[in-house]
């Protein structure tokens, strides 16, 4: 039987998930959280082979969620369902140690497979992400200026280019105006720009940035 913990902030989606993974025998939804800390409090507190997660929860959530889970339980299958498209998050949730990408338009085709994937010691990834996966880790190709960010910067950055004010950022990552603008400041060195209009182009020329259909 593998035991399942959905972890997403929309009731809703968490209803539809454990509809569709009511149906195969061998699954056992035996957990729900709302945000992050609910999620790494029931790890701690019961055993679950898979972690189902959404990217972009209230509080702990995305690539920081992934590494504190892996760092509680490193035998834990993570298997992240986004709404952000592939291009965005995914290479850097694997790195992190997640086990799989899958955005929620492809969910209801591709995730019973996804699960027992991962939870079989897999890894389940598009082909797109595999090439780049590859690409990165191996080091013989000009990098994409945001693949150098780290992961705190590429953060500051998509928060950046959706409109955040530098106050409103350094509110919701509980982080000074100060700390924050000096991200930007090596934000726009490593990308070699000047300015947030700059990489906000970046950003919409990248597929970076969710435009409101996929919201």
């Amino acid at each position: 039987m593998i035991r399942i913990l959905i972890a997403d902030d929309h009731a809703i989606v968490r209803s539809g998930l454990k509809q569709l993974l009511s149906e195969p025998v061998d699954f056992n939804v035996a957990g729900e959280a709302a945000n992050g800390l609910e999620a790494l409090a029931q790890i701690r507190e019961q055993p679950f082979d898979v972690l189902l997660m959404d990217m972009s929860m209230p509080g702990r959530s995305g690539i920081e969620l992934i590494k504190m889970v892996k760092a509680s339980m490193p035998k834990l299958a993570i298997l992240v369902l986004s709404m952000h498209k592939e291009e965005q998050y995914a290479v850097r949730a694997l790195k992190a140690g997640a086990r799989g990408y899958l955005t929620k338009e492809t969910a209801t085709d591709q995730l019973v497979a996804a699960i027992r994937k991962v939870a079989g010691g897999g890894v389940f990834i598009s082909s797109g992400v595999a090439e780049r996966l590859a690409l990165e880790l191996g080091g013989n190709h000009e990098a994409a200026p945001h693949t150098l960010l780290s992961d705190r910067e590429f953060q500051i950055f998509k928060m950046i280019v959706s409109g955040d004010p530098i106050g409103g950022i350094a509110d919701e990552l509980s982080l000074s105006i100060k700390t924050v603008s000096t991200h930007k400041t090596r934000i726009l060195q490593k990308m070699k720009m000047t300015s947030s209009a700059e990489l906000i182009h970046y950003a919409i020329r990248h597929q970076l940035v969710d435009s409101p259909d996929d919201l």
